[in-house]
C-alpha cells in the first residue's frame, strides 16, 4: 500500500515514511520531498470573488488530492502491474462532514480508478477562499474540453434559451479551442479554465483515471457563483462512452475510462447530495450515440462549421495534437460523422482510414472493434453486453441497451466503409 497525504504546509509530517509521498495544498512547503498542488490558486479565486461554503471547498480540495496521489502512485509497481492499494490522508476545512461518506468514497473511487482506497479526512485542509461574492448571470455549468461532445452540449443549450457557465480543465492542445468554443456560443466573458497544477519530482502514472475529478471540483466550484437551487451541472457526453463497453473480453472495469460512467455518476451525486450541495448532475445524451448527437444538434450550420476543429483522440499529444485516426475515440468519432453525413468529416487523421495504419504496436483498437462486431453479429448484442448493464435501472436497461446497439452499428459502418468488414 502506498501512503499519500494532502494537506495544508503547516499540517504536512516532518519527515515522511519510506515510499509515502506528500502533497502541499495551494502554498509550497519548500521541501524537495513535497509536491504542491495548485499553488496560488486560493489567492487568486479569492481576488476574483470566489466564496463557496466550506462544504464546496472541501469538495474541491477532496478531488485535487484524489487527483495528485493517482498521479503520483505507479500502477506498474503493483503486484499486477495495474491494480493499487492507497492510503490517502486528505486535509480538509471541516473533516467531520466527510467522516459519514468515508466508506462512500472509497467504493466510488474503486469505480472510478479500478484501485483499493484508504481514506483518512483529517484537519488541515485551506479555508475557502472569502472574496466578496459576485454571482453572474449564468443559470447552469456545463463542461467544455473542446471536444465535440461538449461542443454540442453546448450548442444546444445555448439553442434552448439557456446561460450555461462553461468550465474548462485546462489542456495544452485544447485552451485555445475552448475559449473560442466559449465565445462562439456567448459565453466567453464567464468562461472558466482551471488546471489542478499538481507538480512533484520523480515519474507520473500515465493512465490518470482519477483526472476527472478535478474536472468536477471545477464545476462545483464554479455552481457556487450561480443564483437558485439546485444549480443542474451538465456532462455533455455520448451514451456509448459513458457506458464504454470492452471491446474485448480482457478491456474490463477499469482498463476502460470510467469518467462519466453512469455508475460512478450516480454516486457522485450521491456524494454531493450528502455533503449538502445543492448540484444536479445532468447526462443529457446517455441515450444517444454520437452520430445521434451530430445528427440531431439543434444549430447544424453553426455544428457544421466547428465539429471537425473538435478534439476526440486519445492520442492526440502522442500525434503532435493531430487525430491518429485509429484510437477507439477516433473511430467513434469517425463512425458519427459517417452517420451525420458523407463528406462532412475534413478533421485531420493520421491515418485517413484504417488500412492504412500500419500497425506495428501499441493496443490494436480496429481489430478490437472488429472483434466486437463480429461477436454481435455471431452470438447477438446481448451476448456482447453480457453483465455490461447489471449497474441500470430496470426501466432504463432497454434505453442503454438500444444506444449500445446503436453504436456498435456506427463502427462497423465504419469498419465497412474502410474495407476492413
Amino acid at each position: 500500500m502506498v501512503k499519500v497525504v494532502c494537506t495544508s504546509p503547516t499540517h504536512l509530517p516532518a519527515t515522511l515514511e519510506q515510499g509515502e509521498r506528500a502533497f502541499s495544498l495551494f502554498r509550497p512547503a519548500r521541501r524537495t520531498d513535497v509536491g504542491t498542488i495548485a499553488r496560488g490558486w486560493r489567492g487568486s479565486l479569492k481576488r476574483k470573488g470566489f466564496a463557496p461554503s466550506a462544504a464546496a471547498w472541501d469538495f474541491v480540495q477532496f478531488c485535487l488530492s484524489v487527483c495528485a496521489a493517482d498521479l503520483a502512485c505507479l500502477r506498474n509497481t503493483s503486484a499486477d502491474g495495474w491494480t493499487r492499494a492507497i492510503d490517502l490522508t486528505i486535509g480538509l476545512h471541516e473533516p467531520l462532514l466527510w467522516a459519514p461518506w468515508k466508506a462512500h468514497a472509497e467504493a466510488m473511487l474503486k469505480v472510478l480508478t479500478g484501485d483499493y482506497w484508504t481514506l483518512n479526512f483529517v484537519e488541515g485542509g485551506a479555508a475557502p477562499p472569502n472574496g466578496r461574492p459576485q454571482p453572474v448571470d449564468r443559470d447552469c455549468v456545463s463542461l467544455l474540453s473542446g471536444g465535440l461532445d461538449s461542443l454540442i452540449g453546448g450548442i444546444d443549450l445555448v439553442t434552448q434559451g439557456r446561460r450555461p457557465l462553461f468550465v474548462s480543465q485546462l489542456a495544452h492542445e485544447d485552451s485555445d479551442r475552448q475559449r473560442r468554443y466559449a465565445a462562439v456560443l456567448g459565453g466567453g466573458g464567464t468562461h472558466l479554465q482551471w488546471s489542478h497544477g499538481i507538480s512533484f519530482r520523480g515519474a507520473r502514472e500515465p493512465s490518470t483515471r482519477g483526472r476527472s475529478l478535478a474536472f468536477y471540483g471545477f464545476a462545483v466550484l464554479a455552481a457556487s457563483r450561480i443564483s437558485g437551487s439546485p444549480v443542474q451541472l451538465f456532462v455533455p457526453e455520448n451514451g456509448f462512452i459513458c457506458v464504454n463497453p470492452p471491446l474485448v473480453p480482457g478491456r474490463v472495469a477499469s482498463l476502460s475510462t470510467r469518467t462519466t460512467h453512469p455508475l460512478f455518476i450516480g454516486m457522485l451525486q450521491e456524494l454531493l447530495y450528502g455533503l449538502g450541495l445543492a448540484i444536479k448532475i445532468e447526462l443529457p445524451y446517455r441515450f444517444k450515440t454520437k452520430g445521434e448527437m451530430l445528427r440531431e444538434c439543434a444549430d447544424q450550420n453553426l455544428l457544421s462549421a466547428l465539429a471537425a476543429d473538435s478534439t476526440s483522440c486519445g492520442r492526440f499529444r502522442t500525434y503532435n495534437r493531430t487525430h491518429c485516426g485509429r484510437c477507439v475515440p477516433c473511430m467513434i468519432r469517425k463512425g458519427a460523422f459517417l452517420a451525420w453525413g458523407v463528406g462532412r468529416d475534413t478533421t485531420n487523421y493520421v491515418h485517413r482510414t484504417l488500412v492504412d495504419s500500419n500497425k506495428s504496436s501499441g493496443p490494436d483498437d480496429p481489430m478490437a472493434a472488429s472483434l466486437a462486431v463480429l461477436s454481435v453479429r455471431e452470438g447477438g448484442l446481448d451476448r456482447f453486453l453480457g453483465a455490461t448493464l447489471a449497474f441500470a435501472a430496470p426501466h432504463e436497461r432497454a434505453s442503454y441497451r438500444q444506444v449500445l446497439g446503436s453504436g456498435i452499428a456506427e463502427l462497423e459502418a465504419l469498419l465497412q466503409a474502410d474495407g476492413l468488414l
